[in-house]
């Protein structure tokens, strides 16, 4: 039987807000009696098991408790009820940061990290070399870290948080800071520690980021875990719930169910001349007849950078309502983009609905000798007089 490496049993954690600003505020509500504080419960009855070389990803629209949650597992928050229990060596990268002291050098703020995480000073100067090398600011390690960047601070505090053998990595969406290069490379070094059956929790607003790391997704709202399962699907059941409170807030009249489930999302990389030609090819499935459906397709960045966005009424193109499967091709000839990977979207809409029914998420990547820097690997003519 597989034993849990975390496990949360009823856990809440409720905040308190105190109302009164200032000295006068609190003289004020204590002689009319009103309430100088309030409760915000921010998790609710959570419980739940991750086991050893599984990626959960957290999801849910903002203040919905994902940060809270993966701080109460981190044990940087105490529960006010219920236990965790967590097995093994625990990094965390939960806000940018962290752990970082302003007027340190990037070199002593490395030590001062890994000794937040419990790291032996031995094991830091044996792996230091390394943590340097993959953050890329070896020019500035010696630099107080109140002059970097956001990327450079986020760069760094990665680097030491994967290269202190952590059995559990929290991640909160640090993977949208850093040019693409450096999200390329923390990609390909989650899917390492994938392959190694270690045990991440990915807290990202990015159904791409989902879609590719995740092997489960946990969708909370208002606290509430209201899914657990398989991350299409959880994509699913967090865009039906943005439908429901557009419902209730009187943006939308009803909320239909769905009629169409999207199978597959595909994308080819064909190069005939000097920029390639992209194909996305889209397979769904008609459950019950529809009044009409809208396609829309999108290309983005890894960091969530859009780079492109139409549809099926644009194209004035028919999407098939038949029942049963049906397979739809976007071809985008002679695409002057950079090398590096890219993230096409695709969304079906049903009748005159705002919120897609579904949607899937597929990845590409240009491989060419880029000229110059970007996203656009247009190459420019030059005239010198």
């Amino acid at each position: 039987m597989d034993i849990p490496v975390i496990s949360l049993e009823a856990v809440t954690k409720s905040f308190t807000i105190r109302r009164e600003k200032a000295l006068k505020d609190t003289l004020v509500f204590r002689k009319k009696g009103f309430e100088r504080t309030t409760t915000f419960q921010a998790i609710h009855e959570f419980t739940t098991d991750i086991y050893a070389g599984s990626t959960v990803g957290l999801m849910g629209h903002n203040g919905s408790g994902k940060s809270t949650l993966l701080k109460l597992i981190g044990g940087i928050l105490e529960a006010n009820t219920g236990t965790i229990y967590r097995r093994g060596r625990l990094a965390a990268l939960l806000e940018l940061g962290a752990g970082f002291h302003p007027d340190l050098t990037g070199r002593e703020n490395v030590f001062l990290n890994a000794a937040l995480l419990g790291i032996k000073k031995s094991d830091v100067e044996e792996r230091f070399d390394d943590i340097v090398a993959f953050s890329g600011v070896e020019d500035f390690i010696d630099t107080p870290v109140k002059f970097f960047s956001s990327g450079m601070y986020v760069r760094l505090a990665f680097s030491v948080a994967i290269n202190v053998d952590p059995d559990i990595l929290l991640v909160d969406e640090v993977l949208a800071v850093g040019d693409e290069p450096f999200q390329k490379k923390c990609h390909q070094k989650i899917e390492s520690f994938q392959s190694e059956g270690r045990t991440i929790i990915l807290v990202s607003h990015s159904a791409a980021d989902i879609e590719r790391l995740a092997t489960r997704a946990i969708v909370l709202d208002q606290g509430h875990m209201v899914f657990d399962g398989d991350p299409v699907h959880g994509i699913q059941a967090l865009r039906a719930g943005y439908r429901r409170e557009a419902a209730s807030d009187g943006n939308a009249q009803d909320v239909p169910s769905a009629t169409v489930t999207l199978e597959h999302v595909r994308a080819m990389v064909r190069r005939k001349t000097k920029n390639p030609d992209i194909s996305v090819v889209v397979e769904y499935t008609v459950v019950t007849p529809s009044r009409n459906l809208r396609m829309e397709i999108g290309i983005e960045t890894l960091s969530g950078m859009r780079l492109l966005v139409t549809d099926s009424v644009a194209l004035a193109a028919s999407m098939p309502t038949s029942v049963g499967s049906h397979k739809v091709t976007f071809t985008f000839g002679s695409v002057p983009l950079h090398a590096g990977v890219y993230a096409a979207g695709v969304a079906l809409y049903e009748g005159d609905e705002t919120e897609s029914t579904t949607f899937g998420v597929c990845e590409f990547e240009i491989e060419k000798a880029s000229v110059g820097q970007g996203i656009l690997g247009v190459v420019p003519t030059i005239k010198i007089d």
